[in-house]
C-alpha cells in the first residue's frame, strides 16, 4: 500500500494582491491532492486596498482553510516565517508557499509532492523558471534584465558554494517541516533575501533542495529582484562562503 503524507498547507502569503488572491486560490488543484489531508492558510501582511475583503469572501465559501491579517506590516521574511511557525504549530509535515500576486501557479503543486513520494528525505522542493528553457522564460513575460540577472546571480552563487541551482530566486518553496521544527530559521531574514537564507541554511546542513519546473506569469506586480535585493544577494552569498569555510562562526543547524 503508498505511504501517503499525512499533512499539507498550502499557505498564500499577500500584500496589496486585491483580487488576484483569488484566482490564485482557485487554481489550487484540489482535486488532485485528494491522497493528502490538504489545509490553506491565506496570511495577508497588513494590505491597504481590497485584499483583505476578497480573503474574507474566501474564507467564507471554503472548508478546511484559515486566515490570518497581520496589524502592522511585517516584511516578506517575517511573513513567511510567521506561516511556517504556524504550520509547525499544527503539526503539519508539509508546507507549500505561493505568492498572492499570481506570479507562481498552484498547478504545480502535485509534481512538487511528487518528489517527496520518491526521496521523502529531502529538504525541500523549489520551482525553477530556467528549467523550461529561456525562450519559456521569456514566453511567461519575465523582463530580460530580470533573467539576464537570475542567471548571472545563480552562477554566481553555485559557482561560490558548490551548488548547482538553475534558479536560485524562486517564490515557489514546499518545505519539509521535520528538519524546521527546531526553529533556528527564525533567526534567518526578514526581508526578501530570506529566500536565499533558507537555501543556503538547507545547504550548510546538506539537506537536499530538489527542482521542479515551472511557468511564471508576470502581470503589474512590483518587482522583487530590484537592485537592492540583487546587491545583498551578492554580499549574502560571499557571507555564506566565509560561513562555509569556517571563517565565520553560524549556529544554524538543521534537525537531524
Amino acid at each position: 500500500m503508498e505511504k501517503k503524507l499525512n499533512k499539507i498547507l498550502i499557505f498564500i502569503i499577500t500584500y496589496k494582491a486585491s483580487y488576484r488572491v483569488k484566482k490564485v486560490f482557485k487554481e489550487i488543484p484540489f482535486k488532485k491532492l485528494n491522497k493528502y489531508k490538504v489545509y490553506t492558510l491565506i496570511s495577508d501582511d497588513a494590505s491597504d486596498d481590497e485584499t483583505v475583503k476578497y480573503i474574507k469572501e474566501i474564507y467564507k465559501k471554503n472548508k478546511n482553510i484559515f486566515y490570518n491579517i497581520n496589524n502592522k506590516n511585517l516584511g516578506y521574511g517575517r511573513h513567511i516565517k510567521n506561516c511556517l511557525n504556524f504550520a509547525i504549530r499544527k503539526k503539519f509535515d508539509y508546507a507549500i508557499m505561493i505568492h498572492g500576486d499570481g506570479q507562481y501557479s498552484p498547478k504545480y503543486i502535485p509534481k512538487i509532492l511528487e518528489k517527496f513520494k520518491k526521496k521523502p528525505n529531502i529538504g525541500a522542493v523549489v520551482g525553477s523558471r530556467i528549467l523550461r528553457g529561456l525562450s519559456k522564460v521569456r514566453s511567461g513575460g519575465m523582463p530580460f534584465y530580470k533573467m539576464f540577472g537570475n542567471i548571472f546571480l545563480t552562477k554566481f552563487y553555485n559557482y561560490l558554494l558548490d551548488t548547482n541551482f538553475t534558479d536560485a530566486h524562486s517564490g515557489l518553496w514546499c518545505y519539509n517541516l521535520k528538519y524546521l521544527k527546531k526553529k533556528e530559521f527564525n533567526n534567518l531574514a526578514d526581508t526578501f533575501n530570506f529566500d536565499q537564507d533558507i537555501r543556503f541554511f538547507y545547504v550548510l546542513n546538506k539537506k537536499e533542495i530538489a527542482e521542479v519546473p515551472i511557468n511564471t506569469y508576470y502581470g503589474d506586480e512590483r518587482s522583487q529582484l530590484h537592485i537592492v535585493y540583487a546587491v545583498k544577494f551578492f554580499f549574502f552569498t560571499l557571507k555564506y562562503l566565509l560561513i562555509k569555510l569556517k571563517f565565520f562562526k553560524n549556529t544554524l543547524h538543521l534537525k537531524k
